[in-house]
């Protein structure tokens, strides 16, 4: 809901949105490669030696980066602009929801199985988050001029990372264990790489305002890295 703020600014939304979208990557990228990948590798390692654990976690990185193009590229994906039909926000609601649910399902698996990662990787998919709340409520007021509906919609979105939770706690929690863990971080840390490179700084790039990617990215980087010293 964070995401909803420039639609209550009257200027410099697209500086926000830029620097949303450089932080989140900035974000996600480091919580992959200091949290989820050693994770992935330390789960694996009780049962295999290094090279086999090694090529588990590749193999499994690189089953989250397919599936996360995968999803990109069946779900209709549009770019944000002011002015937009009211379907593009409703498109993004949609597929936002579609990747929040299993979002929720993650966070939950792995906060049980390991809080400290849990409260590490909760706060990079908030972080994540916030821009999604922005491509949604920004296409949606400015087309409809409605906050309500804005609002309205960002909250349904929210919502299902929760509900995603939920499903895991009901169906899934029994049947966790460290190898099922070990395959489940090198996947998510493929899906937030993907997400990274091909999606969030290819966006934040689009605006042409390199500065403000370079310094917000950067700055997400070194808010997870000193988040080490605190989590």
């Amino acid at each position: 809901m964070i995401g909803t703020i420039p639609i209550f600014l009257k200027r410099q939304s697209e500086k926000i949105l830029i620097s949303s979208l450089g932080f989140a990557a900035g974000v996600m990228i480091t919580i992959s490669v200091t949290d989820l990948l050693p994770n992935a590798f330390s789960s694996l390692q009780d049962s295999y030696l290094f090279f086999p654990t090694f090529l588990i976690v590749a193999i499994c990185f690189c089953i989250g980066v397919i599936f996360s193009f995968t999803v990109d590229h069946y779900l209709p994906q549009e770019k944000v602009e002011y002015g937009r039909l009211y379907q593009v926000g409703i498109i993004s609601c949609l597929a936002i929801i579609m990747h929040n649910i299993p979002e929720g399902i993650i966070t939950y698996l792995t906060s049980e199985a390991n809080l400290h990662l849990g409260i590490t990787l909760t706060l990079a998919i908030a972080l994540h988050n916030i821009p999604e709340g922005i491509s949604i409520s920004v296409p949606i007021y400015y087309s409809t001029g409605s906050r309500k509906k804005a609002l309205f919609y960002t909250f349904i979105s929210g919502i299902s990372e929760p509900f995603g939770a939920f499903l895991a706690f009901i169906f899934l929690a029994p049947f966790v264990n460290s190898f099922v863990m070990g395959l489940l971080y090198a996947f998510i840390a493929g899906i937030m790489v993907h997400i990274s490179v091909y999606e969030l700084l290819p966006e934040a790039h689009s605006y042409q305002k390199y500065e403000i990617v370079i310094l917000s990215f950067l700055f997400g980087c070194g808010f997870m890295l000193l988040g080490h010293f605190f989590f």
